[in-house]
């Protein structure tokens, strides 16, 4: 159990430090979370922006600053718990790979990511959520902490499949960054006429954004849309843990069998079989004739 402990802390520890030393990513959360949320405020008319919200039912008219504050603290745990899972498997790929090649259990090393993630997730979350508080009260702030910490989950678990499918960095960012700004963006009702659409209950973010804005606007329980989310993280994170499987897989090719011909007729009756064949010239395996 101690050597468990002992190899477990140790990835962690590593993965920890890997986040740390990814300034970018520091430098969002620190400012680009506050300043998005404070521009939102700003910015937006106040006007109310009714809607219904499909998790409760019920029909919410928050204002129009109120709501796009919302949408815009889950786009920003999504992009950056997305680019720091991205960035993390993207460059430590390869010495995961060696890791794992020399003998590191797999199971520790996902165990380490994963913890790392949740635990950079919910700081994201914590912060994101003090920084909407900070101009008028949700209310029901540690369901929207859940909210925007499950969505940011998601997401860093889908930077673990780009980083480790995709060939070039840019495209992982890519593709966050649109996946991301349209998942939100068709959720929010100033932007989208159709955010009532059943199509969006198909977006990876639909279970967080329901439980946020109840959480934010209304006193009625979200928790369905908590449990659809924890399905897209779930699933997210079994396509992570199958891709990082398969890429800190063995890459030696398998050891080849000599080629045995199979036996003529004649040869199958007769119960011999054909001679292998001589091994090339200057082999171990070459006879060493008499002088």
């Amino acid at each position: 159990m101690r050597r468990h402990w002992s190899l477990f802390t140790t990835a962690s520890r590593y993965a920890l430090i890997g986040h740390a030393r990814n300034r970018f990513a520091m430098l969002l959360v620190v400012v680009y979370i506050p300043v998005w949320i404070a521009l939102a405020y700003v910015t937006i008319p106040d006007q109310p922006a009714p809607f219904r919200l499909r998790a409760t039912g019920e029909v919410l008219s928050p204002p129009g600053n109120h709501l796009t504050q919302i949408t815009g603290a889950l786009n920003a745990v999504t992009l950056i718990a997305g680019f720091m899972m991205f960035a993390a498997t993207f460059t430590g790929g390869a010495f995961d790979r060696r890791l794992a090649m020399a003998g590191y259990p797999r199971y520790h090393l996902v165990l380490a990511k994963l913890s790392a993630l949740t635990l950079v997730c919910a700081a994201v979350a914590v912060y994101a959520t003090a920084a909407v508080g900070f101009t008028w009260p949700p209310r029901q702030p540690v369901l929207l902490t859940a909210a925007l910490f499950c969505a940011a989950l998601t997401y860093g678990a889908l930077g673990v499949v780009f980083g480790s499918v995709l060939r070039r960095e840019v495209e992982g960012m890519f593709a966050i960054l649109m996946i991301s700004i349209l998942d939100v963006a068709l959720q929010n009702p100033l932007s989208s006429s159709g955010s009532d659409s059943a199509v969006v209950r198909f977006l990876p973010t639909y279970g967080a954004v329901q439980a946020g804005m109840s959480a934010a606007f209304s006193d009625a329980s979200a928790v369905q849309g908590l449990v659809i989310q924890c399905l897209w993280l779930i699933g997210a994170a079994s396509a992570g843990f199958l891709v990082f499987r398969r890429r800190t897989g063995n890459a030696l090719p398998p050891e080849r069998r000599p080629w045995i011909p199979a036996p003529t007729g004649r040869e199958a009756a007769e119960g011999t079989h054909s001679p292998l064949p001589s091994a090339e010239p200057g082999s171990s395996a070459e006879r060493v004739r008499p002088t």
